[in-house]
């Protein structure tokens, strides 16, 4: 099932594209893993009748943003990754352009939640056929985020996984040696302060983990899900105090047996306050990018809505 939390008004893209206007497609021009990447690219920009709009790196990135909104499109499309499609929603949302995913990352968590196919060529035919709807997306601090964001032990994994990334490659097995290789650094919990809608606790944890994608947690068969399409945040808290135990925690995970109340603890937030004891600045996870921020972290759905193209045929993908 897509993740929800649209808002009523929708728009076929048949009838943004009779109404004129330009077609962008922001791609890194390293992001295709191969030729089919590269020609679902085409392909989008062909069915669209869309312009291509190439960056390398992140500064890369957000000069192609400045370049194409100085263009005034009407429809701007994320061809990339989660961290892509994150730094491009968040540029867009609020100013009534709309924007759509082409799925070539290493998850693709957020373009696989509303339900577009991993197969590039087949979103872009779903992109090309599919409906602008309107829907508001998760803050921290200001900064949006589409699927996830977090503290602890993820944003380190992130820092290990950039090292193993550009020594070996951006692939999966490579994601999941970073994680190993993470753990066995780990030395003690944090001690965090977490004040949801108004009521305050003290906790230890390795992992404060703040989900927007319903997608997400059910491939890992993580609660929390009924939180995400009733328009709020799913907090999940690791239960993990030694190396030992978040490898077991991370078994459970990849086996599918891990249990509310006692691998992880959970919690439903509409806002969210956090902050880690005796740190000012922390290191934040947000849809597979890292970045130091100032606490404490501030969480809550923007106000401003992000006009999202979805597929009217959405994939489902088997858990």
């Amino acid at each position: 099932m897509p993740d929800s939390g649209y808002m009523p008004v929708e728009m076929p893209i048949s009838q943004l594209r009779a109404e004129g206007g330009l077609v962008c497609i922001i791609t890194n021009r390293k992001s295709g893993r191969n030729s089919r990447d590269r020609e679902a690219v085409e392909a989008a920009a062909d069915a669209l009748g869309g312009e291509i709009v190439s960056f390398s790196g992140g500064k890369g990135l957000m000069k192609a943003i400045e370049e194409v909104k100085a263009k005034r499109p009407s429809l701007v499309i994320a061809a990339g990754g989660d961290g892509t499609a994150m730094a491009v929603a968040n540029a867009f949302l609020g100013t009534g352009i709309a924007y759509g995913v082409l799925p070539l990352g290493t998850f693709n968590y957020f373009a696989r939640g509303l339900g577009l196919s991993e197969d590039p060529a087949e979103a872009a035919r779903q992109l090309a056929d599919g409906k602008v709807v309107e829907r508001r997306v998760g803050q921290v601090n200001g900064q949006a985020f589409l699927n996830n964001a977090s503290v602890g032990i993820y944003p380190s994994i992130l820092k290990v996984r950039e090292s193993v990334y550009q020594r070996w490659g951006r692939r999966r097995i490579m994601a999941h040696w970073s994680v190993v290789k993470t753990f066995l650094r780990f030395r003690k919990p944090m001690k965090v302060r977490i004040l949801i809608d108004g009521d305050g606790g003290r906790y230890r944890t390795a992992l404060v983990f703040v989900a927007r994608s319903a997608f997400q947690l059910e491939r890992f068969g993580l609660e929390g899900t009924d939180v995400i399409r009733d328009g709020g945040f799913a907090v999940l808290l690791v239960n993990a105090r030694t190396r030992l135990e978040l490898f077991r925690r991370v078994f459970k995970l990849a086996t599918g047996t891990v249990e509310e109340g006692v691998d992880y603890d959970l919690f439903a937030a509409d806002d969210l306050c956090l902050e880690v004891e005796g740190k000012k600045r922390v290191l934040l996870a947000y849809d597979g990018e890292k970045k130091r921020v100032s606490a404490p972290l501030r969480f809550g759905m923007s106000e401003d809505v992000l006009r999202l193209v979805v597929p009217n045929d959405p994939v489902t993908e088997e858990a």
